[in-house]
């Protein structure tokens, strides 16, 4: 796979109740936890992302796949590619999705915020994903228009 093309990139770590948040640098070379999100109606996320991606110039979201200990998509994965890839349509940037494992778990451990409720360990998991990305990859790819599910047959394209 190799490390991905540098570029400013917004993190992800979506959780049920917060979204842990970060960045980094144009050049990857610097990642920078950002302050949580408390998840709202995806329209309030929505009116919270867009001016961050816009501020930190933006140019593609990672958003990480929580896998069970055999490595396998879990519930929440599935919740986290959905939003994931709403989230990428709604702000018109590529997504890219990094197979996490115990990252809040890691970033318990490495930043000692066991038990933290503030939102600073989601955050922190974040960066981790944001890390493991940039020297993982993969390349941010565009997400296809959702198809408008109007009923059978009928083939209609979302615009």
């Amino acid at each position: 796979m190799g490390s991905p093309q540098p570029r400013s990139v917004l993190a992800l770590d979506v959780g049920r109740r917060r979204i842990g948040l970060a960045g980094c640098d144009p050049l990857g070379l610097t990642v920078t936890p950002l302050p949580a999100l408390a998840r709202g109606k995806f329209p309030a996320d929505l009116e919270h992302l867009g001016p961050l991606v816009q501020q930190r110039r933006i140019t593609a979201l990672v958003v990480g796949l929580p896998l069970d200990a055999s490595q396998q998509p879990t519930e929440q994965a599935a919740h986290c590619r959905r939003y994931g890839e709403r989230l990428a349509r709604s702000l018109d940037l590529p997504l890219a999705f990094v197979n996490e494992y115990a990252s809040s778990w890691d970033a318990a451990e490495r930043f000692g915020l066991h038990g933290d409720r503030s939102g600073a360990l989601d955050s922190a998991a974040a960066a981790l994903l944001l890390e493991q990305w940039l020297r993982e990859g993969p390349e941010p790819a565009a997400v296809p228009k959702a198809t408008l599910d109007v009923g059978p047959g009928t083939g209609a394209q979302a615009s």
